[in-house]
């Protein structure tokens, strides 16, 4: 296991200590009654007890009504003998055993989760969270998409605001419907950003990034060294020297060793990393990591925040002309001036892009209309 930097506290006994059932039970209870958490679904349970049952009947069910069959019956066809139902009541009564154990099993799980976390997050000087509706983050996966919810959300706000959670949208409708997963990690700056997005390369699936955004291509830029062959960089349309301003060698260095494995988006004065797989978990080992790439990038944050934006630069000096010349007489005029932090309009997002599937359909599409008309031609020439 990784040790994570020595700047954010790390205690992680609370994940893996035995947890007493009869604790944990009266922990979610407490946690309910306090409305932190959610109530349980009682008709969910019901639906999930039921198609339990279903499925046992459907492994065991024709054997043991075949057997019991034979039994009333008689092998000599002598009758019904009361003791031949001995068999289903037996079979029932283990089945329904099995579907209460498992509906009890699967609750005090997400108990002991919600226990196990909530007691990290305390141990870590941070906070727990079991379920934030929709949230409101400017990172591109919290924008697309229906029924937005965070998830086992830890926050804390020592040495800057950083939050774990876990993220789920759905797109589509219907038997069309999709639910899509995340694991993100949510860091605050101190001064606004341009957009800058690194996919990165290990975690894209077979047809290319695995992120729910495409942007313009014209946008990419390429950086020294082997940087590109672990993450594609995007960033507005003359915005490159601002980036390689916040990406020097050793900050990329530090996104090569530490965060390789998760895509990155820079929007606003945030800093988002992406994982395909949960983030807020009780795995140790995750936790250690993703507190190591936290550590490492924090003390790097103060360079990025000394950037400013030279397009600004007019808008202010205008701004301290007109207060220079509502001044009295022997106040000297302004000559230079810094621009205040923020991001000019066209460095704030990224343009968009065509996703490469809708351009094969809207193709496709073309080829059979143009087809079409071409057999009509055709047909009209032959008659």
């Amino acid at each position: 296991m990784s040790t994570p930097a020595a700047s954010l506290p790390f205690d992680a006994r609370p994940l893996i200590e035995p947890a007493d059932r009869a604790t944990v039970r009266a922990y979610v209870r407490a946690l309910r009654q306090s409305g932190r958490a959610p109530t349980p679904n009682v008709g969910s349970r019901i639906l999930f007890a039921v198609l339990a049952v279903v499925g046992v009947l459907f492994v065991f069910g024709t054997s043991v009504i075949g057997v019991v069959g034979r039994l009333i019956t008689g092998a000599d066809g002598a009758g019904f003998s009361v003791f031949a139902i001995a068999p289903l009541l037996v079979f029932v009564g283990v089945a329904g055993v099995f579907v209460w154990v498992l509906v009890r099993t699967l609750g005090s799980r997400s108990g002991e989760r919600w226990w196990r976390l909530d007691r990290f997050a305390r141990a870590n000087a941070m906070e727990w969270f079991p379920s934030v509706p929709n949230p409101r983050l400017p990172g591109m996966i919290f924008g697309v998409g229906h029924g937005r919810e965070a998830t086992d959300v830890v926050r804390g706000e020592r040495p800057r605001f950083v939050e774990f959670g876990n993220y789920l949208y759905r797109s589509g409708s219907g038997k069309n419907e999709s639910t899509h997963t995340w694991g993100y990690v949510a860091v605050k700056l101190s001064t606004p950003l341009p957009h800058i997005v690194l996919d990165a390369v290990g975690n894209n699936g077979l047809f290319g990034s695995n992120l729910p955004t495409t942007f313009d291509k014209a946008q990419r830029l390429s950086l020294e060294g082997d940087f590109d062959r672990y993450f594609t960089l995007s960033c507005p349309a003359g915005y490159e020297a601002d980036a390689l301003y916040l990406f020097t060698p050793d900050i990329m260095e530090r996104f090569v060793d530490q965060a390789a494995a998760l895509d990155v988006e820079i929007v606003d004065d945030w800093l988002f990393l992406y994982s395909p797989r949960q983030a807020s978990t009780l795995d140790p080992a995750t936790w250690a990591w993703l507190f190591s790439v936290v550590g490492s990038l924090i003390d790097k944050f103060a360079q990025w925040e000394r950037w400013r934006d030279d397009r600004l630069a007019a808008t202010a000096a205008t701004a301290a002309g007109m207060a220079d010349a509502a001044a009295l007489p022997f106040v000297a005029p302004t000559t230079t001036l810094r621009p205040p932090p923020g991001v000019a309009p066209q460095g704030r997002r990224l343009r968009r892009g065509i996703p490469w599937v809708t351009l094969i359909i809207v193709g496709g599409f073309v080829v059979m209309v143009v087809l079409g008309q071409l057999g009509g031609v055709l047909s009209a020439l032959l008659r």
